[in-house]
């Protein structure tokens, strides 16, 4: 029987996926770990699956579940709960199992239904348009474009007013680097961003209490009173999440497929819907999904045993050739496409209809306004693998 692997060329492969020169062009190291054996052993001790049916599997099978927060306190943390960053991201969706999971996801998840998404399509369309009008000579597409776009949307979605969104691209940012490693270092910048975010959260949550609106904090907040489903905790978590996720993963969606599109100028942008899926799986904007195993189960023909961490590298099963024919090429036509980047099971991105729709609209739009939109320079890729995007990506639009 097969067994897992831990040998100095693997180290050194995923090493090297820890500093920026390996993160921009993970690819070719996820390709040569498949090769190695179906389950490597990082230096952690973390278990690192890069094939599409075993991230697939990691994803959906209900036997692989989220850390719980209480292992925190096992690698060094005991005190999570006193940092903002680690205390606002392990009472959210994001990391919670059920039952609390499912009662704060069938919540939050009728804000997310097709129709109302679908509902949201002319908004989307309005918004694109005014933007492509101050897209003109060169500019950065992130500030210009991606980041506004989808902050507007969710801005919209949530009830964060329009004058105060601009603010949290940073704040997300510096917040998010706990789901790549945590360290004093980046606790000592996570920490007051995430601070930040949850005092202007908890102040917007005390106006709708006052005045209710229409949008989803305002149903977050009435929830919360009617039978106190919600805890004050939960309440700003999942706002936090909300906004933050409801507009990080789609402006790496956009500057992502805007690069892999420079790059591949021969492509042409048929079907939205299949080309998005496309751009999804060539570069994906969440590259990790971090799970515990429950009880034995099999990866790769390999047993794993309960308690052991996993750690699936979406991004290597979206290029996994056993399940994409020549999986390194961008085909905007691909048959038969199911990337992994929106994870699966029951912790599917809520977003994910949101995110692709937005897309769906956004490069059309942008594509047919600008048909000599081309670089203006070399991007500056973020520095993170678990959240792979763009800081900036300079465009001339011709």
């Amino acid at each position: 029987m097969a067994e897992i692997v831990q040998n100095a060329e693997a180290l050194e492969l995923l090493d090297e996926l820890t500093v920026m020169t390996g993160r921009a062009d993970p690819y070719p190291r996820y390709a040569r770990l498949r090769e190695i054996s179906p389950v490597v052993r990082a230096a952690d001790g973390a278990l690192v699956v890069t094939g599409y049916a075993d991230c697939s599997t990691v994803v959906r099978d209900p036997r692989f579940a989220h850390l719980p927060a209480d292992m925190l306190a096992f690698i060094g943390l005991p005190d999570w709960r006193d940092h903002p960053a680690l205390l606002q991201l392990f009472t959210s969706l994001l990391t919670l199992n059920p039952p609390d999971h499912t009662r704060l996801r069938r919540l939050v998840g009728s804000a997310f239904t097709a129709r109302r998404v679908q509902a949201l399509r002319p908004a989307i369309e309005r918004m694109v348009a005014d933007l492509c009008e101050g897209l003109q000579g060169e500019a950065d597409f992130v500030d210009a474009f991606a980041f506004p776009l989808p902050v507007g949307v969710i801005g919209e979605l949530l009830g964060v007013p329009a004058g105060d969104r601009a603010q949290f691209q940073s704040l997300v940012r510096d917040w998010t680097q706990v789901l790549e490693v945590i360290t004093p270092e980046v606790l000592r910048t996570a920490d007051p961003a995430a601070a930040t975010i949850r005092a202007y959260l908890a102040d917007l949550v005390e106006r709708r209490r006052r005045e209710p609106a229409d949008d989803l904090l305002t149903a977050l907040v009435q929830a919360q009173a009617a039978d106190d489903r919600l805890t004050d905790d939960e309440v700003l978590s999942n706002a936090a999440l909300l906004f933050a996720a409801g507009f990080e993963t789609t402006t790496n969606l956009l500057a992502n497929g805007l690069s892999a599109l420079f790059a591949h100028p021969s492509q042409a942008f048929g079907d939205p819907a299949a080309a998005v899926e496309e751009l999804l799986r060539y570069d994906s904007p969440v590259q990790i999904a971090t799970r515990v195993v429950t009880e034995l189960v099999e990866l790769g023909g390999i047993p794993v045993e309960a308690g052991e961490r996993v750690v699936a590298y979406l991004g290597a099963g979206n290029r996994d050739p056993r399940r994409f024919p020549d999986p390194d090429e961008l085909r905007l036509d691909r048959p038969d496409n199911a990337p992994l980047s929106f994870g699966g099971g029951i912790h599917y991105c809520l977003g994910a209809p949101l995110a692709r729709l937005e897309a769906q609209i956004a490069f059309p739009a942008l594509l047919g306004r600008f048909p000599a939109l081309a670089p203006a320079g070399p991007g500056e890729r973020r520095d993170s693998l678990s959240l792979k995007g763009f800081t900036s990506l300079p465009v001339r639009t011709g």
